[in-house]
């Protein structure tokens, strides 16, 4: 620590290291290693007969309906990561020739491509409508920087929200099953009462398997998410680093220059 205080490292340098503490990892590979995981854990769940047992069980079919749900949301996890490593790889793309000290960027040529882009020529463009009128600020256009970035990845919370609902909604729905062969019930039939205790075993049964579906795959769409919302926090956190250090003085020293 005190070598690198001594060494008084320049600003470009100071923005290198802070991008290394910021940098995403790769949420795609994240993704796949917990998707990984979780196919083969269905695999040997299915392999000893667990799934299909729950399958069977629930005549409502709301856990399959909450397997079809988890299964689309991981999906759309999946564009949403591949999503955000692009935008992460042309942001350090565009980083790194900016902070190399490429200057065609000032004109608005060659930002390149994506959202951290787009804001970079947002930035130029506000710089050029303002000139040296009154000082430079960006809060607003982070704002939108981070809305842009964000996307869809609500879509997770609310999935996630959903299935949880589902479960609770198959666990009410199993009691009912389970209560409805009670009433009118005569205690001296014993056939009726062995054919009631089948059925109050039925809706115990949707009950429970609607309720473990609905929690486990709201556990899991929240995990997956975290790839993705991690992911953009630290490209939004990169994104700030390097215009504030770069971008924004270099604007507002090409504005406060003599024409």
């Amino acid at each position: 620590m005190q070598e690198i205080i001594k060494s008084k490292p320049s600003g470009g340098a100071i923005v290198v290291a802070m991008r290394r503490l910021i940098e995403p990892a790769d949420p795609v590979l994240s993704w796949m290693i917990f998707a990984s995981v979780n196919l083969l854990t269905f695999v040997l769940l299915w392999f000893y007969g667990l799934l299909q047992k729950a399958l069977a069980s629930d005549p409502t079919h709301i856990t399959l309906f909450i397997g079809l749900i988890y299964i689309v949301t991981s999906l759309h996890c999946l564009w949403r990561c591949v999503t955000i490593a692009r935008e992460a790889r042309a942001e350090r793309q565009l980083a790194a020739s900016i902070v190399n000290g490429q200057r065609s960027w000032l004109s608005g040529a060659g930002i390149g491509d994506g959202v951290v882009a787009d804001h970079v020529q947002s930035l130029v463009t506000k710089s050029r409508l303002l000139g040296s009128e009154r000082k430079f600020d960006q809060t607003l256009l982070l704002r939108v920087l981070a809305e842009r970035l964000s996307a869809s990845n609500a879509f997770g919370a609310f999935s996630s929200d959903l299935v949880m609902k589902l479960g609770l909604f198959g666990t009410i729905v199993g009691f009912i099953m389970m209560l409805a062969p009670i009433a009118g019930l005569n205690a001296e039939d014993q056939t009726a009462i062995k054919s009631s205790m089948s059925l109050m075993s039925e809706g115990m049964a949707v009950a429970m398997y609607t309720t473990l579906a609905g929690l486990v795959g709201s556990i899991l769409i929240k995990i997956e998410y975290q790839f993705v919302e991690a992911a953009t926090s630290r490209l939004f956190a990169s994104a700030v680093a390097f215009t504030e250090v770069h971008v924004v003085p270099a604007l507002e020293r090409r504005a406060s220059a003599p024409q």
